[in-house]
């Protein structure tokens, strides 16, 4: 995969935020979180993260998805030489590491939503009485 070079200078000048970029992104996100519990195949891997709420994963953004992962240490590819091909992804050491803590953020907000939703609509009220008031 190669990286542009506009990738290439914003990697240089921030490389950590790209990286969390990776990590936190929609799709980065599920796949780590997925891997977790195992090694998958390309098309197990989009079957199980296409579970998680709405339109599924494309197989150009899961693509895009796990190279750029394992270009950052954190997924492994394994590709057998066997007919059909067989190819494997799973989390190398660090990558289990980002996984847990992803996995630690998604469950705060899993636990946590209802109070979430409570100080949206407090906001959401507090800006239509201000709103109507001016």
């Amino acid at each position: 995969m190669l990286v542009s070079k506009q990738g290439a200078d914003a990697e240089a000048l921030c490389p950590h935020r790209l990286v969390l970029e990776h990590v936190t992104s929609r799709w980065g996100v599920l796949v780590l979180i997925e891997l977790l519990d195992r090694p998958y195949r390309f098309s197990e891997l989009r079957r199980a993260v296409g579970r998680f709420g709405g339109r599924g994963v494309s197989e150009k953004m899961l693509t895009q998805t796990l190279q750029t992962l394992e270009r950052d240490g954190l997924v492994h590819r394994d590709a057998k030489p066997v007919i059909p091909p067989r190819v494997d992804y799973s989390l190398t050491a660090l990558g289990r590491e980002a996984a847990e803590q992803v996995r630690s953020l998604a469950q705060w907000t899993q636990d946590r939503m209802g109070e979430v939703e409570k100080a949206r609509r407090a906001y959401d009220e507090a800006r239509e009485l201000k709103s109507r008031a001016s």
